[in-house]
């Protein structure tokens, strides 16, 4: 049992949205804040937000975030009393709980043993299927034979999943569909769980297909109090990442939600939990259901729960930790509506969902009177490298489902995040998908059931000749739309601008044929453009009868555009010379993103082929291969292992071979 007493002084083992998010509870119970903060995290709200802040770091986790002895130090010298770890880091370590329960502090969360108990897969497995409650068929073994392992896969069927025993987030992971590839898929999922989580111990069960991933809130007090709270589903998932969440589940009848919350509870009890805590299942087909985990904290979907049952669930942790009865018997526990969530990444759709980082010049979230959006960036802040890439949660409620979805739309169309590439477009296409309007996305929707949809040309025109408006408008060298004061009634003005998205160039022929009025001209289309209202971060237009208000900054010599589902960050060719554009074939090679060196696969004078491997850079737990777009030689080396690099910086270049 965790140590439970009534506190004061509550630090916030964490950052970012979740940070914020404990903090506003915390707040409203009447309690003290502390917060903790790295160098790559001092400009973050949580900062201003809470009583006190103690820094613990420069960025990387290792020696913030996850260090144990620093977050302990900075309770005491803090005089906190109690600690919210959030989620991620040390949220589901044993040994920080029972180094806080040593500490003498409060750890608003379950018992050492209980992580423990059910951070080892294997050994939840084996807690489940003792209390009866329905598991996948499956293998384990302390003695991880490959030859035992393989002949398991058989008397089960295929297809199989090889999963590692500690871990989550699909790492060390593998779906094996054949005999023939078990061998390799095995040291695979081996050697990448050693990797993330140094221990390789795997084990086996039968692949449900197309299944849905169902998870159920539960709430459990010191006096023997268990609740659940419903279900989430939290099938949309790209590379086992939940990026879609919502509650309750199309797929689950009042009687599956009754059987699903008993099973729950059953596991909830199987370990004397205490706190907020989750249970997730697979359902498969006729209402079959299979436990998968229990995550031994809060979640990052929590608020579609919050937003169906009206409970505050850090509220609730907090008075839990404190000793204090959850005050609810289930019957107490309804439903109002539907909430869909979607999680904001700073990361780019277009090119493998690669990580984002670095300086966000504009930041607009929608009103918060109409949606809850859950977040802890400044208005101009920094996108650390150090950190996951998930910048932040929205969340809709409404009558229907449908209706959270249509709200959920119009709330993206108002997110704008200029200066990082999101997934925010990506979100925007996923909702619109006709599996999930219809409630039936499965854990492969982004494999099966979805397909990115085409760009309207149409639509994509429309903002081209808005582009090139707002460039003529705010792209002189003072920033003052000099266009608009030298109209004459006897001569059109014009311009000439070559727009660059990076992928794409358009030569560009704008006209003042009227006060506020502009010809667009590429090649033999044009279109007129009215200009309506125009201010330091809107815009809005009138091309051929359609209005469209547009965020804008500019920054770096780049104009960034929103509109709708629309991105657009284009820059003016004209204006710069060519070394200063970072060209396809140049042999100059530059960082995408901010990260870390972690190999370098050349070294100065060596030839190379186009695709030829040159360096790998990490950043946010993905590693990212840069390669050689042209053949030639390697003249300069700028980089080594272990150097911390920022977006655009020149990294190498590869000399093209002569003709």
């Amino acid at each position: 049992m965790p140590q439970v007493r009534p506190f004061n002084r509550l630090l916030i083992a964490n950052r970012g949205e979740i940070a914020c998010r404990v903090n506003r509870s915390a707040h409203a119970l009447g309690l003290e804040t502390v917060a903790v903060f790295t160098d790559a995290d001092a400009g973050g709200l949580i900062v201003g937000e809470a009583d006190g802040a103690v820094r613990i770091g420069e960025g990387p986790v290792g020696d913030s975030y996850l260090s144990i002895e620093r977050i302990i130090a900075a309770a005491k010298e803090s005089g906190s009393d109690a600690i919210h770890p959030g989620y991620g880091f040390l949220s589901e370590n044993a040994d920080f709980a029972q180094a806080c329960d040593e500490a003498g502090l409060v750890f608003v969360g379950p018992s050492a043993d209980a992580i423990r108990q059910m951070g080892n897969k294997s050994n939840a497995k084996a807690l489940m299927e003792a209390a009866r409650v329905p598991c996948v068929p499956g293998y384990r073994s302390d003695v991880q034979e490959i030859d035992a392992f393989a002949a398991a896969a058989e008397e089960i069927g295929y297809p199989v999943l090889i999963k590692a025993v500690a871990g989550g987030g699909g790492r060390g992971m593998r779906f094996v569909h054949e005999p023939d590839a078990f061998a390799s898929a095995f040291l695979s999922a081996k050697s990448e769980a050693l990797s993330a989580f140094g221990d390789d111990g795997v084990l086996l069960e039968k692949a449900i297909l197309e299944p849905r991933h169902i998870e159920i809130q539960v709430l459990c007090d010191t006096h023997g109090n268990y609740l659940h709270l419903g279900e989430r589903d939290c099938s949309v998932q790209r590379r086992y990442q939940k990026i879609i969440e919502e509650a309750p589940s199309p797929a689950v009848s009042e009687d599956l939600r009754q059987r699903m919350g008993n099973a729950a509870i059953d596991a909830a009890r199987t370990v004397d939990y205490v706190g907020a805590g989750t249970v997730e299942f697979l359902l498969g087909d006729e209402e079959a259901f299979y436990f998968l985990e229990m995550n031994t904290r809060l979640q990052v979907e929590h608020p579609v729960t919050e937003e169906i049952t009206g409970l505050d669930l850090v509220a609730h942790q907090l008075r839990i930790a404190a000793g204090e009865e959850i005050g609810l018997l289930q019957s107490d526990i309804c439903f109002n509506g539907h909430a869909i969530e979607t999680r904001l990444y700073a990361e780019d759709p277009d090119n493998d969902f690669l990580p984002q980082s670095g300086e966000l010049h504009l930041w607009r979230t929608p009103s918060k009177d109409i949606v809850r959006v859950d977040h802890g960036l400044s208005e101009s802040g920094i996108v650390s490298p150090y950190y996951d890439p998930m910048i932040a949660k929205v969340i809709t409620h409404g009558t229907t489902r449908d209706e959270a979805r249509r709200k959920m739309v119009r709330a993206l169309y108002s997110t704008v995040s200029h200066g990082i590439k999101t997934n925010r477009q990506f979100l925007i296409d996923c909702l619109e998908a006709d599996a999930f309007k219809k409630g039936d996305a499965r854990n492969d929707f982004l494999d099966r059931q979805f397909v990115q949809p085409e760009k309207p040309d149409f639509e994509t025109n429309l903002l081209w000749a808005a582009a090139s408006v707002v460039h003529l408008i705010v792209g002189t060298p003072n920033g003052v739309p000099k266009i608009l004061l030298d109209w004459s009634s006897t001569n059109a003005r014009y311009s000439l601008l070559n727009l660059s998205d990076g992928d794409n160039e358009y030569e560009v022929r704008v006209e003042n044929i009227d006060r506020g009025v502009f010809r667009v001209s590429r090649g033999s289309n044009s279109d007129d453009v009215q200009l309506e209202a125009f201010n330091d971060e809107c815009v809005r237009l009138s091309i051929k009868g359609h209005r469209l208000e547009i965020y804008w900054s500019w920054f770096n010599d780049a104009l960034f555009l929103t509109w709708n589902s629309f991105d657009l960050c284009t820059r003016n060719t004209l204006s710069f010379s060519p070394d200063d554009l970072n060209v396809a074939g140049s042999g100059v090679v530059k960082a995408p993103m901010n990260g870390q060196i972690t190999a370098i696969s050349v070294q100065e004078k060596q030839t190379v082929a186009a695709g030829d491997p040159l360096v790998t850079l990490e950043a946010m737990k993905m590693q990212h291969i840069i390669t050689a777009d042209l053949a030639g030689t390697v003249t300069e080396l700028h980089v080594g292992v272990g150097v911390q690099v920022t977006s655009q910086q020149l990294l190498l270049t590869v000399t093209p071979m002569s003709e």
